[in-house]
């Protein structure tokens, strides 16, 4: 454990030494200088050099990183684990993370393979199982696997919450349940 006179101590050392620092996440924090990424442990000794142009924080021991405008993930050592080819990428979440390239979204998991096709606009983020997607501006729902649970038929939806989703259908508005049956407001 960390004591506040260390925190304190090690704030102001980072404040001369870099141009921008994180909190720490799973043992590590991102630091950045001159438009360049790394990470630095507990101790304040840099453990991945500042090589990329933008560093997230760890999640399930895995980091984004961005180089040269195609993201990718590395683990705890530096190690590149999914290689820098997408357009964007979100954290991992639920063991999934959010990925992009050439316009359209899918889901990857953390050894790098697609679990759900990059073939949609735009996805969400998981909740109670589900993630809402987006294909030719028409929304639905898909599980972890890719199987589309709740057709792709509304114009909008929410994320669920206690088994439900609010949908919008020609200016109709109601709930659709994880199998798919609509209960719209009357």
């Amino acid at each position: 454990m960390i004591s506040i006179k260390e925190v304190i101590r090690m704030n102001e050392t980072w404040k001369e030494k870099y141009d921008n620092v994180s909190y720490f996440s799973e043992g590590l924090a991102w630091v950045e200088k001159n438009g360049k990424y790394g990470f630095n442990n507990k101790k304040g000794k840099t453990v991945i050099p500042l090589k990329y142009d933008y560093a997230d924080s760890f999640s399930e021991g895995l980091a984004l990183v961005e180089k040269g405008k195609k993201y990718g993930f590395i683990d705890k050592k530096g190690n590149i684990v999914i290689p820098l080819e997408y357009d964007s990428v979100t954290s991992f979440s639920e063991r999934l993370a959010r990925v992009k390239k050439d316009g359209k979204w899918g889901f990857i998991d953390k050894k790098g393979k697609i679990v759900i096709p990059l073939k949609y606009d735009l996805v969400g983020s998981f909740s109670e199982g589900l993630t809402w997607v987006i294909k030719d501006k028409k929304f639905g729902f898909v599980d972890k696997k890719g199987t589309v649970v709740v057709p792709l038929e509304y114009d909008y939806v929410i994320s669920f919450s206690e088994g439900l989703a609010w949908v919008r259908k020609d200016e109709k508005y109601g709930f659709v349940d994880k199998k798919g049956n609509v209960k719209w407001d009357d």
